[in-house]
């Protein structure tokens, strides 16, 4: 058990101490004056020592007196500002949703304004750090990821479109390539996150020992894309990701795009799925990713 004064006893010690007038923290603290000295004579009683010394014009601290309001005003303070977060945040109203940057800079971010217009009592936090056991174990509420199921035990996914990828440039890039041979010893892009995309693209495309010449890597794919609109090289990006710089003209997609053995999901925990808020995120983002037509 704690050995602690009375919490009342504490506020109104702060307050006085912060004013140095009992009378006006009384005024502050909406009690009599009497009621206030009262509870600073307890406290007294209590530590066994004085925190006041009394005088005609006010009152000041004693030694034990300054080392307790420090610790009053921290503590303190640090209760009203757990308190005001839990009232900014009611129960339940908050879900954590993890998912890699590039899906949340190219895809999440803009249809943010939708979500909450649509679920105004719902907030997200959005992190770019997640994993499966941070889903299982609550530390997250949702995560995207982009992988092949089934998915791990206790883990539940839903589609939101498949992993189709492949080269973009800028518009005026030379040469252009034409066809999948065509990119032997250009410079090619890559994210650390896809290391192996570039591989797995010309597997799809049945090239044997491709010369594949990988000049850049970046950290995320939002990066890369920079990358490749000022002409440092031909990226290997997923059509859905890439679409805003498609469609704006920065980049194109010579080559199109081709399916491959993965999907963009968003995951959820399989003891938690029919958390009504969890499935109002669900169906938000699954009706979100199935408006889009997918690019040729």
């Amino acid at each position: 058990m704690r050995k602690l004064p009375s919490l009342h006893a504490v506020r109104i010690f702060e307050a006085c101490a912060r004013v140095l007038n009992f009378s006006l923290a009384a005024r502050e603290l909406c009690l009599t004056h009497s009621a206030v000295s009262h509870q600073i004579r307890q406290l007294e009683d209590w530590i066994g020592q004085p925190l006041f010394t009394r005088h005609a014009a006010g009152v000041q601290l004693t030694p034990a007196g300054q080392t307790l309001q420090r610790a009053a005003t921290q503590a303190l303070s640090t209760l009203e500002e757990a308190c005001h977060q839990l009232l900014a945040s009611p129960p339940g109203q908050t879900l954590t949703l993890a998912a890699p940057g590039g899906f949340m800079a190219l895809w999440l971010i803009q249809r943010l304004e939708n979500f909450e217009q649509q679920h105004p009592h719902i907030r997200l936090q959005l992190q770019t750090q997640g994993t499966f056991n941070d889903l299982v174990t609550d530390r997250i509420d949702a995560l995207v990821v982009s992988g092949c199921p089934p998915w791990p035990h206790g883990v539940q996914g839903q589609t939101l479109f498949s992993d189709r990828a492949g080269p973009v440039c800028a518009p005026d890039w030379s040469p252009l390539p034409h066809t999948a041979t065509d990119l032997s010893g250009q410079p090619l892009l890559y994210t650390l996150s896809r290391r192996n995309a570039w591989t797995d693209w010309a597997e799809l495309n049945g090239l044997e020992n491709p010369r594949l010449h990988l000049v850049r890597h970046f950290d995320n794919l939002q990066l890369m894309l920079e990358a490749a609109v000022a002409k440092l090289g031909i990226a290997i990006a997923p059509e859905r990701l890439a679409r805003r710089e498609l469609t704006q003209g920065r980049l194109v997609a010579p080559l199109g795009f081709v399916q491959g053995p993965s999907e963009f999901a968003l995951c959820l925990s399989s003891h938690r799925a029919e958390d009504p808020l969890l499935a109002a995120l669900s169906q938000w983002m699954v009706t979100q990713a199935q408006a889009e037509s997918p690019l040729p």
